[in-house]
């Protein structure tokens, strides 16, 4: 996905969000009066954290001040908070271009690209940046966040080139000791011996896993402690060989019981949630109202369950630990923040430092690299993070044959399936993220039709009532993070799956969690992600 050269010929995007052009229609003054009246609600909007609400202020003030270089670089500042990157870089180009003296539009330029890892880009412009403007500290520290990115990107292509041998393959947990003063839960508890490695290893075979430890460890989780290394250690590393044998794409049947064998009338069902972004409090609130998960109630966690949020670790070890102790219990696909990059620039490298150190982070990142990719409930509903391959005729072997263990690479199958967005018009367009593409309802329509499905869900976006239901019916975003980094407003949504796969949705809003800002562990430019 990051792109490393100084140079990057982002194509042309579709902007949905463009009006036409009236400035040939009006006088010079009432372009002026109109457009800077419309701007100053964009401003307002923005302000209040309505980004969405800001850009059609801004799209609309454009209208009358096509290339007015502060109203698109203020349009770009809040397609940045909605993460639509490429749009944000088409419209500060578009800045610049109309005056090449104003210093936003390279600053919003090189936010976007330092966004979607392309570090040697986005210093191009914070060099401009500081050209224009000497004396702006700001602007400093964001060239030098992004020397510090060209710099690890190097040491770490060249870390890279070097090994050979996973670390899952050399790492022994057992070597790791429990110090007396450690509070939390032991996977032998009192039962076995916990001095023999052998034995404590063998607890974390999938389908090992006490539930009682996971329980626990929930509880640890829950008052902001952590559980110990040597178990996390042997968490992942069983996760890594466990994922590394499994296909890209899964088959999901609906479970024959229901989740409460007291109430038939709550009939069995597969819970499918999207994005989780580290909040893990708003976690245990579905859990809390959808009941843990369990072979009669069991989960499809659709990916990003790390960055943004600041309790990335808890969400994903909660994850991991329910799939060894039961593996039909919860179902997680790789979503695109589960992957190098996006963990170094939205929080989860930082986060996993602080609270383990870089090994525990490596081990992470062998989990993820080997993640499947989609799943088919029931044989009626194809389930992937991003969206469809925009080439024709692919199959679910295809799909299923996705070769893993690797960080995604720019284009293909599994950029597709990470990142791809759908959209309103027929046919495949540059994404407004400025990653891979956005497919239209044809391709939607074409793609079930080819491979004997009835629907595709799919996440990646956050939505206002944490779902939307586009292409005729046929394509469903489920969101499941509320009031996303803390500022969206939005609810967030989970789905239950029946036999007759009918989508059933249940929504919720945001609940409370301890003072740790969204991205508290976010390097270099987080903060501006936000």
């Amino acid at each position: 996905m990051s792109n490393q050269d100084d140079e990057f010929d982002q194509p042309e995007i579709k902007n949905a969000d463009d009006e036409p052009d009236l400035s040939s229609t009006e006088t010079k003054e009432e372009a002026e009066t109109k457009g800077l009246a419309l701007k100053d609600e964009g401003n307002a909007a923005l302000n209040a954290g309505h980004y969405a609400e800001a850009v059609h202020h801004y799209s609309a003030a454009l209208s009358h001040l096509p290339d007015n270089a502060i109203l698109l670089s203020n349009r770009a500042l809040a397609y940045i908070k909605l993460e639509n990157y490429g749009l944000a870089i088409q419209d500060a180009t578009h800045a610049i271009q109309s005056d090449a003296s104003y210093p936003k539009g390279y600053y919003r330029r090189g936010t976007a690209e330092f966004a979607l890892g392309r570090a040697k880009a986005a210093r191009k412009d914070f060099r401009n940046v500081c050209k224009l403007r000497p004396k702006d500290r700001d602007a400093r520290a964001k060239l030098s966040a992004c020397d510090k990115a060209v710099r690890e990107a190097a040491f770490a292509a060249a870390i890279l080139s070097e090994e050979s041998v996973p670390l899952s393959d050399t790492f022994r947990a057992e070597s790791i000791s429990v110090e007396k003063g450690y509070d939390g839960p032991h996977p032998a508890g009192d039962l076995l011996d916990a001095n023999d490695p052998s034995v404590e290893a063998a607890l974390f075979e999938p389908g090992c896993l006490p539930r009682e430890f996971v329980l626990k460890a929930i509880e640890h989780f829950t008052n902001q402690k952590v559980i110990h290394k040597r178990y996390v250690a042997h968490l992942l590393i069983s996760a890594k060989h466990y994922y590394e044998k499994l296909p890209s794409l899964l088959e999901i049947p609906i479970p024959a019981n229901g989740p409460d064998e007291n109430d038939p009338t709550i009939l069995p069902r597969l819970t499918v949630c999207g994005d989780t972004h580290g909040q893990y409090y708003d976690v245990m609130n579905i859990f809390e109202l959808n009941g843990l998960p369990s072979a009669n109630n069991p989960y499809l966690f659709n990916g990003d369950f790390v960055d943004r949020g600041s309790f990335s670790v808890e969400v994903i070890l909660t994850f991991l630990l329910f799939k060894l102790s039961d593996p039909t219990c919860i179902h997680l696909h790789r979503g695109n923040h589960e992957t190098r990059n996006m963990n170094k620039i939205y929080g989860f490298e930082g986060e996993v430092k602080a609270k383990y150190d870089d090994k525990i982070f490596d081990l992470f990142l062998e989990v993820f690299s080997h993640m499947p990719l989609a799943s088919v409930v029931n044989n009626k509903v194809f389930v992937t993070h991003g969206g469809l391959p925009t080439e024709p005729g692919v199959t679910l072997s295809d799909i299923q044959k996705i070769p893993r263990g690797c960080e995604p690479p720019p284009s293909g199958l599994m950029s597709d399936l990470l990142w791809a967005d759908p959209q309103p018009f027929p046919g495949k367009s540059p994404s407004k993220r400025g990653v891979g593409y956005s497919f239209g309802p044809d391709i939607t329509e074409s793609f079930l039709k080819t491979n004997d499905l009835q629907l595709l869900v799919r996440s990646h976006e956050v939505k206002d009532e944490g779902y939307l239901v586009e292409h005729g019916g046929k394509t469903i975003t489920v969101f499941s993070a509320p009031n996303y980094c803390d500022s969206m407003g939005n609810k967030g949504a989970f789905i239950h799956f029946e036999e007759s796969c009918e989508a059933k949705f249940t929504q919720y809003e945001a609940v409370p969690h301890p003072n740790v800002r969204p991205m508290a562990y976010a390097a270099g430019m987080g903060g501006l992600f936000m």
